[in-house]
């Protein structure tokens, strides 16, 4: 499938995606905070696409740089150099942290390599962990999407959306 015919199936799975958590945070009553990277806002923006979500949608943070991420979220210096930016321990401190933050039900942490550049053998282009934090839960999952930047950061924002549900 080419990208050109693949980028019609990605806009009607954000909008379904964006409409079905759209329902769930509101039928469930819970709030949500995101702290972006890789993604660029997208989960954030996702999110707000539609009226009524300022009933769940409390903060969203794009911490594309290190010095965002430990200034702002608090993800210490040790994490960043030894885990890596791009890692599952990162991910899951980014969703700990901006629910603190925030005081929402749920944290969201997204952090990964879009490309076209800045992959390595360990992680290449594509490499993307997302964790999702509730009171009495926590998972992070690591994907490896494929295409263009635009693609990979698409198809992480969906999957952010879909963790919502879990």
């Amino acid at each position: 499938m080419s990208r050109r015919q693949f980028a019609p199936i990605i806009l009607v799975m954000k909008r379904n995606i964006a409409a079905i958590t759209h329902k769930f945070l509101l039928k469930n009553k819970l709030s949500v905070a995101v702290a972006e990277s890789c993604t660029g806002g997208l989960v954030s923006k996702l999110l707000t696409d539609l009226p009524g979500s300022s009933r769940f949608f409390l903060l969203g943070i794009v911490a594309y740089s290190n010095l965002a991420k430990k200034n702002i979220l608090k993800i210490p210096a040790k994490v960043l150099t030894e885990e890596g930016a791009v890692s599952a321990k990162t991910a899951s401190l980014l969703a700990k942290s901006i629910r603190r933050i925030s005081g929402a039900d749920l944290g969201i942490g997204i952090t990964g390599i879009a490309g076209p550049t800045g992959g390595s053998k360990q992680k290449p282009v594509g490499t993307v962990f997302i964790a999702m934090v509730r009171k009495n839960r926590s998972i992070c999952k690591e994907f490896h999407f494929t295409g263009d930047r635009d693609a990979v950061r698409k198809k992480a924002a969906i999957k952010a959306l879909q963790l919502c549900h879990l």
